[in-house]
This record gives structure tokens, sequence and C-alpha cells, in this order.
């Protein structure tokens, strides 16, 4: 079995080979740490990304039945005024207003007979 070499005042010495190898090895784990700062940067940014979005959509949902109530109350004056401007506007936005039937004229109630059964 061969011992290291000992160079004088007992210091180890690397072999060529040996100290290539390590070298070698100290660059990848440089490059790697390198590589895993950028890559944490990256991250950190989407992960903002996506935090912003989250909160859009919270805050979308909570403000869900306003909006709907200011529909239903747009739908509803469209429908009182008869307002063609309105519910042209409102279906541009996708929203239909469906207009109710005009009232047929009512028929006079027949009159009971009298006399008889």
């Amino acid at each position: 079995m061969a011992l290291p070499s000992i160079a004088p005042y007992g210091i180890f010495m690397l072999k060529k080979n040996e100290f290539l190898i390590l070298t070698v090895l100290a660059a990848i784990c440089v490059l790697l740490a390198i590589a895993n700062m950028i890559l944490f940067s990256q991250n950190r940014v989407a992960q903002s990304e996506v935090t912003q979005r989250a909160q859009y959509i919270q805050q979308s949902a909570q403000l869900e039945p306003l909006y709907r109530e200011m529909v239903k109350a747009l739908g509803e004056l469209t429908v009182r005024n008869n307002d063609t401007q309105l519910r042209d506007m409102l279906a541009k936005q996708g929203i239909t207003v469906n207009m109710p039937a005009p009232l047929a004229p009512s028929l006079p109630a027949p009159e009971p007979k009298k006399g008889g059964k």
C-alpha cells in the first residue's frame, strides 16, 4: 500500500490527478451554488406575481355581490323605463334583459245570470 507523499515539514501533497479532480468538483459546487441563487431569485419573483393575482381574485370575489346587485338594479331600471339605450349597453356587456310581454287587454268579467240555477 502506497503512502501519500510527504513534503518536507510534514505537509501532505496531492498528486496531480487528485488536485485536478478536487478542483473540478469545487468548480462544479460553485456553479451549482450560483444556479441555486439565480433560481431562488426567479422563484421569489414568481411567488410575488402569484400572490398579487391571488389578492386580486380574493378582492374580486368580495365585490361580486355588489356587482350582481348593480346589474340587477340596472336591469330593473331598463324594464321599468323601457330604456332601449340602457338595454343595448347591457347587451354589449353580455347581459340580456328580458322585457316582460305586454299585458293583453283584460276582458270584462262575465256577469252572473240572474234567476234560475
